[in-house]
């Protein structure tokens, strides 16, 4: 039988059919194997330059002076930056600071680490709380208020982090992304090999 244009349209509703009930099958097996992670996805910006966006005001009236972030300051590096994409009303945010704080942000003297961050689509009140309760753990921070940053970088959900090593063609790169609160053992595995090869 010769097959026309009409056949392959009718076939085409099917085929979506199979390809869902596929995908259905497959994120089922490796579920109930406990090897499926629904937010195992790979950033876009990934491997890239950090993307452009607009200044990021900092936060106002902070007892201890810290400037916003903008996308120049990713292009004058002179060591690793973890940029956390975080907000006050986040309480897995709020989880990860005592790991922060001991090893990357000042509790830890062999950090080779800058930590910056993005409090996103927050008021500066309940940031001030937030970072009251963390002792500010950021040596930069800026306020994305509308959360057009986060779309810049392609996020998902907060917290989200970000690896950036210095670039000698792009000034910068992101080598490694994360979502979901920072642990020692991710820390350990994930991030560490990058500082490791950057030093």
């Amino acid at each position: 039988m010769r097959l026309t244009r009409r056949h392959y349209l009718a076939a085409l509703p099917a085929l979506g059919a199979a390809g869902l009930g596929g995908g259905f099958l497959y994120m089922l097996r490796h579920a109930t194997q406990g090897t499926f992670d629904p937010k195992a996805v790979r950033n876009p910006r990934l491997g890239q330059a950090v993307p452009a966006f607009s200044p990021l005001p900092a936060l106002p009236e902070q007892p201890t002076p810290c400037p916003g972030l903008s996308w120049q300051d990713f292009h004058t590096l002179t060591q690793p930056v973890l940029l956390l994409i975080w907000a006050s009303w986040c309480l897995p945010c709020l989880e990860e600071i005592p790991f922060l704080r001991q090893h990357i942000a000042g509790g830890s003297t062999t950090s080779p680490l800058a930590l910056w961050g993005v409090c996103y689509k927050d008021t500066p009140s309940q940031a001030a709380h937030w970072l009251e309760q963390a002792h500010h753990p950021f040596s930069r921070l800026g306020m994305d208020y509308d959360g057009q940053c986060a779309i810049e970088w392609g996020v998902t959900g907060v917290p989200e982090s970000f690896l950036i090593l210095p670039h000698p063609l792009t000034g910068s790169r992101i080598v490694w992304h994360g979502t979901g609160s920072l642990t020692e053992a991710l820390y350990r595995e994930q991030i560490q090999p990058f500082l490791r090869g950057a030093l």
